[in-house]
């Protein structure tokens, strides 16, 4: 009977998984029998938990691969239909990394990413970054709105230093995914906490002040004070997988608290009357961009 290793696939790149195991690192592929069937998303992913049967010269084959606990995944169009496409697998953080200039704030591709986190019940930190080029102060202003919702915020910068020590606490121990749109300085922090890594910077561009894409490889890095931390290439687009918008109010944690008391019980809160959370958007209990988000989801509009 063949050996079976349990491990953790740490990287993905073009049908090829590097595995951590007991034993080593194998490089894999996937067993053909797990390919068969309708795929409706990505079979394996980096940070999922896998058996594999070892071959030779650190090869092997992934045979199975174990239910997963949470993900952070996007849906992306095909030809043939609506395909999950997933990040990362069992994340136990999601760091939603934006800048505070150059390029501007994205609130509303932070705001999908925080509905995903929600219901995958993900804890979030978002950092607010490059504050170097707006001041402390403006950094926290530009992001302070989300501290009442209870999601963590983190000020920093890479050419000051500032926020770095307590990020690399925040990250010890725990499956971390990077995420957020590209040229916000994902790579350029992870260089600045995991030395000699040298990740590629991703510019921005001066015509259209949109970051480039650098990142290409799906990677679990390992923290020197325990843990992995992952880099996701910059997104330029976030469309919700499976995310009914009947339910998307579930995920707004302000909003969340006012739907009991509306006058409908399939109020959309974006024209009924007697709906609970317009009347608190208007007595300011809940920040105007939070709802613009809210409701461009729920109507199926463009960022």
């Amino acid at each position: 009977m063949s050996e079976i290793l349990h491990g953790l696939i740490t990287r993905s790149q073009s049908g090829f998984y590097q595995v951590e195991t007991e034993k080593g690192t194998f490089t894999c592929q996937l067993r053909g029998l797990l390919k068969r069937g309708r795929r409706l998303g990505d079979l394996v992913a980096v940070g999922d938990r896998v058996s594999i049967t070892p071959l030779r010269q650190g090869t092997g084959i992934i045979v199975r691969v174990e239910e997963r606990q949470r993900l952070l995944a996007r849906q992306a169009p095909l030809p043939q239909g609506s395909y999950q496409q997933i990040i990362i697998a069992n994340p136990e953080l999601v760091v939603l990394v934006f800048a505070c200039a150059q390029p501007e704030p994205r609130y509303g591709m932070l705001d999908r990413f925080l509905v995903i986190a929600e219901k995958q019940a993900i804890p979030a930190l978002i950092i607010a970054n490059k504050a170097d080029l707006v001041g402390e102060q403006a950094a926290h202003e530009l992001y302070d709105h989300y501290l009442p919702l209870g999601y963590g915020l983190l000020v920093t910068s890479v050419k000051t230093g500032l926020g770095l020590a307590e990020l690399r606490q925040r990250l010890s121990g725990k499956i971390s995914v990077f995420a957020g749109p590209s040229g916000v300085g994902k790579s350029s922090l992870l260089n600045a906490l995991l030395p000699g890594l040298d990740l590629a910077a991703q510019s921005v561009s001066r015509s259209t002040r949109k970051g480039r894409h650098t990142t290409v490889v799906r990677e679990l890095y390992p923290l020197a004070e325990g843990g992995y931390v992952a880099d996701t290439p910059g997104l330029k687009a976030l469309a919700l997988w499976d995310i009914q918008p009947e339910e998307l109010d579930a995920y707004f944690p302000e909003l969340k608290r006012h739907v009991a008391a509306c006058q409908f019980s399939d109020c959309t809160h974006v024209h009924e009357p007697g709906c609970a959370v317009l009347k608190a958007l208007e007595a300011g209990e809940i920040h105007p961009l939070r709802y613009r988000s809210y409701r461009r989801i729920r109507l199926g509009e463009e960022e």
